[in-house]
């Protein structure tokens, strides 16, 4: 009876630590293997990467055994790239040594939190140190400058790097609330109002770059979503077309739907995106031309805010670029019921014609 018991307690222990998600290795007093779960079978002989492990858990379990219990980082080159952390610790029993145990956790993602989240930091650090910094050398100079013409451009300087502060700070907030909400409201939305919203935040932009907005987005078109968050996304990508083109051309903004799916396009010609840099311009911060971002105001955070909001809605963003060529950034969310009310007012397509 009691020889069965214990291996009652030895299979349902077995079975808990099959289930455990970190790989684990079991050695008695000896040295001999008592125990490996399958996320440690996967280790067990094979790829260069998974000889590394291997060797690691059986130095740590070694150190265990002679009283030193330690843990130490692995970085596996792959693929995939894996950062690693391999433990070991004794197994005592009444104060003897009866065998040692070691775990192998997988912190890759963990470790790339972490980098995103000291990037984050030093990326608004600089943006908000640079402005501030700025705005005290042009008040320092002022304060001493007696050219009205001189003043009125310092004046105007100051204005123009306090906008910047207020803008990065906008956005943080907006992306941060967007991030914040997680589930959001499956509203029926008309596109046209969406694309007609975010057209009236950024023409003041178009407007002094006389950038003509060209929309062709039909009634019977709808989303479901929030659509405060739906504005914001679709308004990021206008602005950064309007931001990226040269003065005087044409943005597009169009929308198509296959019944379940609405894609909503914004065109430009501006000056593309060179192939390196298309996989992570949906990154906070990341800007393919930092100086061609810093005279435009551009604070990285827009196209990140985009990628959000469709994810919140099921949906995804892409693009499609060529250097020298312009831009298609693809919206596509899932479709609403149909067509939806519009304001009072709203033409064919609830939208201005041009804003330049």
């Amino acid at each position: 009876t009691d020889r069965s018991e214990e291996l009652t307690r030895v299979a349902q222990l077995t079975a808990a630590l099959e289930g455990v998600p970190a790989a684990l290795v079991v050695w008695d007093a000896e040295g001999r293997e008592v125990l490996r779960n399958q996320a440690a079978t996967a280790f067990a002989g094979g790829r260069h990467g998974d000889a590394l492990v291997e060797s690691a858990v059986r130095d740590q379990l070694r150190g265990a055994l002679a009283g030193e219990p330690s843990a130490r980082d692995l970085e596996v080159f792959g693929p995939p790239r894996r950062a690693l952390v391999v433990a070991a610790l004794p197994i005592l029993e009444d104060d003897a040594l009866v065998g040692a145990v070691a775990v192998v956790e997988d912190v890759s993602e963990r470790r790339r939190l972490e980098a995103v989240r000291r990037d984050f930091v030093a990326n608004i650090s600089h943006e908000l140190k640079t402005p501030v910094g700025a705005l005290g050398l042009l008040a320092e100079t002022l304060t001493s400058e007696e050219d009205p013409a001189v003043v009125r451009r310092l004046a105007d300087r100051i204005v123009s790097e306090a906008f910047r502060v207020a803008r990065t700070i906008d956005e943080l907030l907006d992306l941060s609330r967007i991030e914040a909400e997680g589930e959001v409201r499956h509203e029926p939305v008309a596109v046209a109002r969406v694309v007609g919203e975010a057209i009236q935040r950024v023409r003041p932009l178009a407007v002094s770059r006389s950038i003509t907005l060209d929309v062709d987005v039909p009634r019977r078109h709808s989303v479901r979503g929030d659509r405060p968050q739906l504005v914001s996304a679709v308004a990021n990508l206008l602005e950064n077309a309007c931001k990226y083109s040269d003065e005087g051309s044409l943005v597009q903004v169009r929308s198509r739907s296959d019944g379940t799916a609405v894609e909503i396009d914004v065109c430009d010609a501006g000056i593309g995106i060179p192939t390196r840099d298309l996989e992570r311009v949906f990154e906070r911060f990341y800007r393919v031309d930092r100086a061609r971002s810093r005279e435009t105001g551009g604070t990285g955070l827009g196209l990140a805010i985009v990628r959000h909001v469709a994810g919140n809605h099921g949906g995804e963003v892409q693009v499609r670029s060529q250097e020298g060529e312009g831009s298609v950034f693809t919206l596509r969310l899932p479709a609403g019921p149909g067509v939806v009310g519009l304001p009072a007012g709203s033409g064919t397509t609830g939208l201005p014609a041009q804003a330049g």
